[in-house]
Formats: structure tokens, C-alpha cells, sequence
């Protein structure tokens, strides 16, 4: 239990023996402040809401208050006006709190919370043929850490890389391959080549419409299973799938499925016949809908009037489909926020169709990535890609390594990690409903809110470890005094609050307050390790101060596997 819900439990008590009854220790913790200033105690507890109830002014229930607070972990416990002002004893804490990450390691902060239960993920969503470009880079990063926060707290994610491999630009594609394509060169460079007939389609359908038609037609003969269509659509999926696993190897990322759209086409008629057993099929202007009128919302449309399925279909199939298939306590979408409309419909739907566990259905929406303050765009050709920044951000720290570090071990490995982990974080450290405007410079330098930033405090603190000689077996009671002063505490409160920051990520699905979480322990502790001797004071006082420095590399680095993140023991 933290010291936050000792504290609640503490106030609750207390509230009880002076008549208040109505206030559990889980709403008093959610009341309790961190103090603007540190001299004013390490929690807060405001009493305006006590007022009516007890029928005294705030401040005259804060002294009453504070007077029956007493006991560990508290050292002290202050009326200030209307506020309980509650300080720690820090000693006690300090020891609690390095002794219990020592001994956790890793799983420090896991919890119970899913009790195992799957979270299917649907993340990343790249259109096969084409280039895995910045703009995908948004949802693969954010669903992928969004993974690892719920399996921290004991869900199963599944992450589904639900694949944009149908729709008419495959006919389109199919046209232009028949007409100037060249086996050995889609063989050669897949995406490259692929994109290239995409693009050569559209300019040459600008002179002759006919071609529009031809891949129309084409796409008919795919939906309805002509071989040498289905072989190309079969040969253009797979080659971009390859292509797709360089850049997820390379960011670490794995899918326990890539069921794309194509997946759903036999699934589709099911959902529409549901929908007419249970009424809710009208149609307006020759298509089928549902009415959604009561949620002031536009008809759900399910079918065209040439008989067509909409994406609306697929992805009530595909949710039917992963609620049979995982039985999940909640399903999560990791796609950008102009997609809001849909799965507000969609959920409506479901609940329509009388499924309650539509009810834990999130969609997690994301903002734009800009470049010069516009967004990125595939058409014509135009796109940043996601291949060439990873490329780019590796070499470029390559050649910091080559400057700085030139005898590091494994420099290619190392490079790796912190040219990509730089480009995942310049995502992550931001609130993902943010837009985010790419830049080389904020993303890649080591000072400041950036990852590079927070793995040089990893590898720095990894340092002093060795340059101690720190022993974890050794690892004993902390000397008195040896983690007195304020840079030494701050380090504790935060090293105290990673569980409570995990759950908070994981409750509003949010990394960026892991992001900020790291950078903030990595702050505190450069501020530490440039104010506290660690390695010439006496053994015993080194130990204790060595214990600290090893809880927080056991921190850091799990904020950052957390996020995606690797964390170099050497940079």
C-alpha cells in the first residue's frame, strides 16, 4: 500500500470519530493535494467540503482534524488555515520505498488490476502498398505503450494490426501492374515500387478516365475470387508485410494478429442479417442504415445501394468477431481523432443490437503529425517515411557516439536504441490528442524533455553503480543521515509515485504521463547527483546513497520499456 493510501486510510479514521461518516478512504485519497511548496508538507488535505456537514468553518475542522492524525509514516501534522498539512518521516519512507523496488525490480508498480483478462489492442493500420509513413507512426507508438501499460496492470493485450489490404485501390493497383509493372523490381523494393504504379495511375488516370473503370472492374473480379486477381492482391500483401516487419522490428514492436479488412469479407453478411432479425435495418436513399436519431447522431450506414458493404459493417463484424473470439473485458482502437463520428456510431450499434459489453469498448483518439505546421499527405507521392526518419535519427547519434564515446561496446546496437527511442518519445511525451509538429532538433538532442535525455540518466546512474562497485546482494538497512536533504527526498516522492502514475496511464490511456514521469525522475536525479557526494563519502553512506542510485535505474528503465524504450547501461 503507497503512503497516499495509508494517509487516506489515516484521515478516514478520523473523520469517522469526529462524526463523518460518509466519506470513504477511496474519496478521501482522491481529495488528497501535493503542496505547492515542499515546506508546506508532502500531502494536503482541504476541509471545505467538511463545512456543511459538520457545521463549522473549514479552518476550525482542519485543527480539530489534525489533532486525531498521528503514527507512521508521519512525522508531523499541521493545521494551515483550512488544510491538514501532512509531513512524512522521511527516513522511515525512504527505507520502505528503495527496499521494496530493490526487491520488486521490474515488477515494481505491476498490479492485479486485469486478473489476466484480454485487452485486444487494434493499433498501427498501415494500407498495404503504400509507404509506412509518419502519419501511421502515431497509433503503432501510443497502441504499443498503451500494451504495455494494461499488461502491467495484469491484462493480456492482444495487439491486432487490422491492415488496410481491400478496398478499390487494389484494383486500381492491379491495373497498373498488368500495364507497366516489373516483377523483379516490386521484388527488389516492394513498398517503393508499388507506390510508384500507385501514383503513375492516378497521373495517367487523369488523361485517360477509362483507367478508373478498369480498376473498378478489377476490384469486382478480387471480391469475387478471379485467380490471377487474388494471386496479385495475395503477392502485394505479403511483400508489404515484409517490408512493414523491417520498421516493427526495428521499433521492437510485435502483433499476435494482422487480420486486416479483407479478413471480415466472409463475416459481413452475418452483421446484416443480425441487424434485419433485430429490426434495426431502414433504408434511406436506396442504402441500408440504422437510425441513430435518439443519439442525435447520422445514420450508421451498413450497405450501399449497389449492395456494397462500408467500413461501418467490417467493423461491426470485426467487433462481434473479437468478442467471441477473446471474450475481452474492455477493446481498445488506437485511431486518429477524424475517426471519432465512426466509432461513436459504432458503439451506439452495438448497443442497439443489445450487446452490453459495448459498453467497454474505447476508441483512443489521436491528434495530427504535422511538418512545417501541415499535415502529411501520401497523395502524389508526397510523405515523410517512417524508414528513412528511423535511418536518419540512428545515424545521427551514430556520429554523436563517433565524438563523445568512440570506444562505447555494441555502438551499432546502442545507436539503434537511442535514434529510435528518440523518435518514439518525441511522440509519447506529448498528450496524443496534441498535434505534434516533427522536428529533428527537439527530437534528437540530449537535453531536455527528450529520450535521448532521460537513457543518458539511465546509462549515467548505471555508471556510478559500477564505478561503486554496488553489490544488490549486499543491499542493507540505509545509514541515518546519508539521504537526508531535499535532492535525496525528491528522488524518494518520486520514486514512491511510479505505481499511482502507472495506473493513471493505464486508467485514461495515456503514456504521455509516463513520459513525463521519466523525465521528471531524471531531472531529480541529476539534480542529486550534482549536489550529493556519492562515491567519496565513507562505505556505509555510499552503500545507502548507491542503494538509491539502483532503485532509480530499476525505475527508469521500466518507464521506458513501458513506453517502448530500451535503456543502455552504456552510452
Amino acid at each position: 500500500m503507497s503512503y497516499k493510501h495509508q494517509v487516506a486510510e489515516m484521515i478516514a479514521s478520523a473523520l469517522v470519530h469526529m462524526g463523518v461518516d460518509n466519506l470513504n478512504k477511496e474519496q478521501v485519497y482522491g481529495m488528497l493535494e501535493t503542496p505547492p511548496n515542499p515546506a508546506m508538507g508532502d500531502i494536503a488535505f482541504p476541509c471545505f467540503q467538511l463545512a456543511k456537514a459538520l457545521r463549522k468553518a473549514p479552518p476550525m475542522i482542519a485543527a480539530d482534524l489534525a489533532a486525531n492524525i498521528s503514527g507512521s509514516p508521519l512525522q508531523e501534522v499541521k493545521a494551515v488555515g483550512p488544510y491538514v498539512n501532512l509531513f512524512l518521516d522521511q527516513a522511515a519512507v525512504s527505507t520502505q520505498v528503495i527496499g521494496t523496488i530493490l526487491a520488486e525490480g521490474a515488477s515494481y508498480g505491476k498490479s492485479n488490476l486485469g486478473q489476466g483478462r484480454n485487452v485486444p489492442i487494434d493499433l498501427s493500420s498501415p494500407n498495404i502498398a503504400k509507404p509506412f509513413s509518419m502519419g501511421h507512426l502515431r497509433s503503432t507508438v501510443i497502441g504499443n505503450a498503451i500494451a504495455n501499460i494494461l499488461e502491467k496492470q495484469g491484462y493480456k493485450p492482444v495487439r491486432i494490426n487490422h491492415l488496410g489490404d481491400w478496398g478499390t485501390q487494389f484494383g486500381k493497383l492491379i491495373v497498373a501492374y498488368r500495364l507497366w509493372g516489373d516483377e523483379e523490381k516490386v521484388k527488389a523494393e516492394p513498398i517503393k515500387e508499388l507506390l510508384h504504379l500507385y501514383v503513375k495511375f492516378h497521373e495517367e488516370a487523369e488523361k485517360d478516365p477509362s483507367l478508373e473503370d478498369q480498376g473498378r472492374e478489377w476490384f469486382k473480379k478480387l471480391e469475387d475470387g478471379d485467380a490471377e486477381a487474388q494471386h496479385l492482391w495475395s503477392w502485394f500483401r505479403d511483400e508489404s508485410l515484409k517490408e512493414f516487419m523491417k520498421i516493427y522490428d526495428l521499433m521492437n514492436v510485435s502483433f499476435d494478429s494482422t487480420h486486416g479488412e479483407a479478413f471480415y469479407n466472409d463475416k459481413m453478411d452475418r452483421v446484416v442479417s443480425l441487424l434485419e432479425e433485430k429490426g434495426l435495418l431502414t433504408e434511406s436513399d436506396g442504402a441500408q442504415v440504422v437510425s441513430l436519431d435518439e443519439y442525435d447522431m447520422p445514420p450508421c450506414l451498413i450497405k450501399k445501394s449497389d449492395g456494397a458493404t462500408l467500413y461501418a459493417t467490417r467493423d461491426l463484424a470485426a467487433a462481434l468477431f473479437r468478442h467471441e473470439t477473446y471474450d475481452f473485458a474492455k477493446a481498445v482502437y488506437v485511431v486518429g481523432n477524424e475517426q471519432r463520428l465512426h466509432f461513436q456510431q459504432l458503439y451506439k450499434v452495438l448497443e442497439k443490437m443489445g450487446y452490453p459489453w459495448a459498453a467497454n469498448m474505447h476508441h483512443i483518439p489521436f491528434g495530427m503529425m504535422l511538418k512545417d505546421g501541415k499535415k502529411m499527405s501520401t497523395r502524389k507521392g508526397k510523405v515523410v517515411l517512417l524508414e528513412e526518419v528511423l535511418a536518419q535519427a540512428i545515424a545521427d547519434v551514430q556520429k554523436v557516439i563517433e565524438e563523445k564515446n568512440p570506444s562505447l561496446a555494441n555502438k551499432e546496437e546502442v545507436a539503434r536504441q537511442v535514434g529510435v527511442g528518440a523518435v518514439i518519445f518525441h511522440d509519447l511525451k506529448n498528450y496524443r490528442l496534441n498535434d505534434i509538429n516533427f522536428s529533428w532538433e527537439e527530437m534528437l538532442t540530449f537535453e531536455g524533455e527528450t529520450g535521448p535525455y532521460v537513457q543518458y540518466t539511465h546509462a549515467r546512474a548505471c555508471s556510478l553503480l559500477r564505478k561503486g562497485n554496488y553489490q544488490p546482494a549486499s543491499s542493507s538497512e540505509l545509514v541515518p543521515g546519508a539521504l537526508e536533504g531535499k535532492e535525496a527526498w525528491a528522488v524518494v516522492t518520486l520514486l514512491n509515485a511510479f505505481p499511482e502514475v502507472v495506473d493513471r496511464a493505464g486508467s485514461q490511456f495515456d503514456p504521455s504521463l509516463i513520459g513525463k514521469y521519466v523525465i521528471d525522475l531524471a531531472q531529480v536525479f541529476n539534480k542529486f547527483y550534482a549536489n550529493v557526494r556519492i562515491l567519496a563519502e565513507e562505505d556505509a553512506v555510499k552503500a545507502s546513497r548507491l542503494q538509491l542510485v539502483a532503485a532509480v535505474v530499476v525505475v527508469l528503465k521500466e518507464g521506458l520499456r513501458l513506453l517502448g524504450l530500451a535503456a543502455p547501461e552504456e552510452m
